[in-house]
């Protein structure tokens, strides 16, 4: 995820995985309950194979079975690759019209990638998926849909609101405070933060850097600024934000004063790094938790949360959608409404910590009162919903990803000691020039 990024939860090896479940007949179109066609009830359903193609494990796989209750003859093939790979394998596959799934998640950082082509998908009006509006957070559900709001393109899974996850262990052996409240004390703002950053640093604390590297700082920066990459008139405005700027600087600061333990997000070794404790802090959408807790499945209780430095912010989030070259959008489009339903939306937060982008379920007793014991009992569920609540929404512009990539490497050249942060962002001004 699912993030950078996405991910959630995010980006793994390659894999395949098929489960074998069910497609109805003919019921009303559009639900997540329908009983197939209106051929002959006697005869059985044709069997049919969805396949829905992901980006790291999406905890959906238990829904599948409850999927195949009411349609008991869709076999559902999970592809599931790399974030980047997945993203770029399906411009491409849109762009020939070919070999793209039944169903594409797709993260917030491309999203907007996708609605600018609407023609490339089913709008999921004509399976009646209107009726899902009233259930999400208004700038959640404008993300899935085209630019002139005619095409609903994509039903939200997630909302990636963000948390500052932190190695207790880590900050004690650094002589810094654990309990939560207080580290979140720390750092209110990203100054705080870094300066928190050196305290750890100058205890050398054996094997373990601060954080894990600067590029999900700076995109946590970045989007909690008013105005991000682009204006609303879909501008890129890298070079004339002073927000991107200074995210720029600060990140860079991280690196400057050797806190970084040079982990690219997603990479082999950043897998390997929660596992070995190689850092003290990361960047936490709600998403990134199950992430964490599968990579440092013997870390039970050393990990915590805090609130994440500025208060609040967005990383990450998914849609699903619906690209027209699939063969039965009738059942994909079933599978899809039932997938992101409230109920459903819940369960995957409580078993993989991908938050709902349904605000009615913040306030959910059972989701107010939800704790992890692998995170000392942190009380995630209010933890993510204030930060949901919190949440002001950021424009996104038809080459966000591009953007991205282009200040993440920038980043990376100076933590690789390839660059100065000056020469390092005067390449990045003319990479972001040459994105059309």
């Amino acid at each position: 995820m699912a993030s950078p990024y996405s991910t959630a939860r995010r980006a793994v090896a390659a894999s395949l995985l098929v489960l074998g479940l069910a497609a109805c007949g003919g019921g009303t179109t559009g639900t997540s309950t329908g009983t197939g066609s209106t051929a002959d009830p006697a005869k059985p359903a044709e069997k049919i194979t969805l396949t829905i193609g992901l980006f790291g494990d999406f905890g959906f796989k238990p829904l599948y079975e409850e999927f195949k209750k009411t349609h008991p003859n869709v076999e559902i093939v999970e592809r599931v690759t790399q974030f980047n790979d997945h993203h770029n394998n399906l411009i491409k596959r849109l762009a020939t019209n070919a070999g793209a799934a039944d169903i594409e998640a797709v993260e917030v950082g491309y999203i907007s990638t996708f609605t600018s082509q609407p023609a490339k998908f089913h709008n999921l009006k004509e399976f009646g998926l209107d009726k899902r509006q009233a259930d999400y957070l208004e700038w959640k559900w404008a993300q899935g849909v085209s630019k002139d709001g005619s095409t609903i393109m994509g039903l939200g899974t997630d909302v990636g609101g963000l948390a500052m996850c932190y190695r207790k262990d880590l900050f004690e052996k650094a002589g810094l405070p654990s309990n939560r409240d207080e580290v979140a004390a720390l750092w209110p703002t990203w100054e705080q933060y870094i300066e928190t950053g050196k305290k750890f640093s100058a205890a050398n604390v054996a094997g373990a850097k601060f954080v894990d590297s600067p590029g999900e700082i700076f995109r946590a920066m970045v989007n909690q600024a008013p105005t991000g990459l682009y204006d609303a008139s879909d501008t890129i405005i890298v070079d004339s934000n002073p927000d991107v700027k200074k995210a720029w600087d600060l990140s860079n600061a991280i690196s400057q004063n050797n806190l970084s333990a040079k982990l690219a997000a997603f990479s082999p070794p950043w897998n390997t790094g929660f596992a070995k404790g190689s850092f003290a802090t990361i960047i936490c959408p709600a998403w990134m938790t199950g992430f964490i807790q599968e990579q440092a499945k013997d870390a039970t209780g050393k990990w915590d949360i805090a609130t994440v430095p500025g208060g609040s912010g967005n990383s990450g989030g998914s849609h699903l959608m619906l690209p027209k070259m699939g063969k039965h959008p009738k059942e994909a489009a079933e599978l899809i409404d039932f997938l992101t339903s409230k109920e459903n939306q819940a369960k995957v937060f409580k078993e993989e910590g991908t938050f709902p982008s349904i605000p009615a379920l913040y306030d959910d007793p059972s989701i107010q009162s939800f704790t992890k014991p692998f995170f000392g009992d942190a009380p995630i569920g209010k933890i993510y919903s204030d930060a949901a609540k919190a949440l002001k929404p950021q424009h996104l512009g038809p080459k966000e990803a591009d953007v991205r990539t282009a200040i993440g490497n920038g980043l990376g050249r100076v933590e690789q000691g390839k660059q100065s942060p000056d020469e390092s962002w005067a390449q990045v001004l003319e990479d972001v020039k040459k994105i059309k």
